[in-house]
């Protein structure tokens, strides 16, 4: 992480339909580099639970890295849909 990213707050950048769903988009962007974090009792940081019924749906990203994560989301929910509905023909 940068020295100029390392004082950015932490922002919802999506919601998820599902914790399923917020695990793969979360993996997606880890792996261009954008770190996501959960509520995963390992971090050295974890953040608050959420209230009961949103566990693990949202997707926080550091603010001076949300509209690159934000593009990362559109682009795999956008090729789910498409998926989605060639499926369905």
């Amino acid at each position: 992480m940068s020295q100029s990213g390392s004082r950015d707050g932490v922002v919802v950048a999506h919601t998820a339909g599902s914790a399923t769903e917020a695990m793969v988009i979360r993996g997606l962007l880890e792996s261009a580099g954008i770190h996501s974090p959960g509520f995963d009792s390992s971090e050295p940081f974890p953040l608050n639970e959420p209230p009961a019924g949103t566990h693990g749906s949202e997707i926080y990203v550091l603010e001076s890295q949300v509209k690159e994560a934000q593009k990362l989301i559109a682009e795999y929910t956008k090729g789910n849909e498409a998926s989605s509905s060639q499926d369905a023909e």
